[in-house]
């Protein structure tokens, strides 16, 4: 099968989870022997994993810009995955326009609009209500996930509320979180490891506030009662905002990008994450419990990750309670030892990659053998398609007639 994954950025695995999922699924991709080509409007980064190593094609793409057409044609890919919304936004007409039969995925990462909602009534100080969801966002999204034949979604928190709140059709969505190996409780033991960390793309506006959440309310708790324990920040695209956090004497030390995330992360005793919004699936949970690090954070946080399991640490929601499971934690070690373990739990039973991968194979294989009939059973999204298409290709030619007077 030929694969064209459209991407609003470059895979950057260490730099975010969205990196990490989308990683995991041109290797499950490759694994088939599908041709992969990989195209992204985005500049060169120099953190970007070489996708060429994995014998993965690369393209660089413009938006608005005729040569896409060409492109996908002269391609003809049967596959077409789309990273984010506003990415089927931009390239879905042109994709339906010139490549009608290629099955149309998107991957959503996270549900933009639940993670706009909550970080709203964060802003406004008020508790979130699904009436938060009703937005802009939501209505582009929403529509996005009809346009396309089938949605990733990594949550079943969000598959739950895309069906009950949004009324959005089961046979549109499809399961799909983070692929992993089994795990095996091989770990640096609690006796060697030392201070607490924290880690997040600052460039993801949750992080950055569960930092200052850290270091205005919790870590000063945190330090009276362990005076001589280290906070280690870690995350890419620190800004001088966060930068200006750093201060030795009080232990809190910004760290920026770690080269090797999972290396930090098994040499911590604890790891820090008091997010108060959000959407998906934490990454950073996933590496933590694969390190066998345990971890304290909210129930946004662990959100759709454990089930019925006990966390791999603890989850508070206020500063004290917070403050007082992370010293618990880092004194405790058979309380350390039953939150390890748990995190081992957790990563074989919910995540293994052989429950889910050779089901999402087959399903986008059928998918893609009877996509007339599945497609005749969605007339909200094909109504959706023709109403955009109008008004997208319009704009796109009033721009590209725009950029050729230059």
């Amino acid at each position: 099968m030929r694969v064209l994954i459209i991407g609003s950025v470059w895979v950057e695995p260490t730099s975010t989870a969205a990196g990490s999922r989308m990683l995991q699924l041109l290797e499950l991709f490759l694994e088939q022997g599908w041709e992969l080509t990989f195209a992204t409007t985005a500049g060169p980064s120099e953190h970007a994993f070489d996708l060429e190593s994995l014998g993965i094609r690369v393209a660089t793409i413009q938006l608005n810009d005729v040569t896409f057409d060409t492109f996908a044609k002269t391609l003809s890919p049967q596959l077409v995955l789309f990273d984010r919304f506003m990415t089927e936004e931009q390239f879905g007409w042109r994709i339906a326009e010139q490549c009608p039969d290629a099955l149309r995925i998107l991957d959503t990462e996270d549900l933009h609009c639940l993670r706009k909602a909550r970080e709203l009534a964060v802003k406004e100080q008020r508790p979130y209500t699904q009436q938060d969801l009703i937005s802009d966002v939501a209505k582009r999204e929403i529509a996005s996930i009809y346009r396309s034949d089938l949605t990733l979604m990594i949550s079943t928190v969000e598959m739950k509320l895309l069906q009950n709140f949004f009324k959005v059709p089961e046979n549109l969505l499809w399961y799909l979180p983070f692929l992993l190996e089994r795990l095996d409780a091989n770990f640096i033991p609690f006796e060697d490891r030392i201070h607490f960390m924290s880690i997040g793309n600052f460039l993801h506006t949750p992080n950055w506030d569960a930092t200052v959440q850290l270091k205005q309310h919790i870590w000063p708790l945190i330090r009276k009662e362990l005076p001589k324990a280290e906070l280690q920040v870690f995350g890419a695209y620190p800004s001088e905002k966060v930068k200006q956090l750093d201060n030795a004497k009080e232990g809190f030390l910004v760290k920026g990008r770690a080269e090797n995330a999972m290396e930090v992360i098994q040499n911590a005793k604890v790891l820090l994450a008091p997010l108060l919004f959000g959407a998906g699936l934490k990454g950073k949970f996933i590496d933590a419990m694969q390190c066998g690090t345990p971890s304290v954070t909210t129930a946004i946080g662990a959100e759709g990750m454990h089930e019925d399991l006990p966390w791999s640490g603890a989850i508070a929601e206020k500063h004290a309670a917070f403050a007082k499971a992370a010293i618990e934690l880092y004194t405790q070690k058979e309380t350390w030892l039953t939150a390890q373990d748990n995190g081992v739990k957790i990563i074989n039973t919910q995540f293994q990659k052989d429950t889910y991968a050779e089901s999402l194979i087959a399903g986008l294989q059928s998918l893609s053998n009877d996509l007339s009939q599945h497609r005749s059973h969605n007339f909200t999204g094909q109504m959706l398609l023709h109403h955009s298409m109008k008004s997208t290709l319009f704009m796109s030619k009033w721009i590209e007639a725009k950029n050729a007077k230059r």
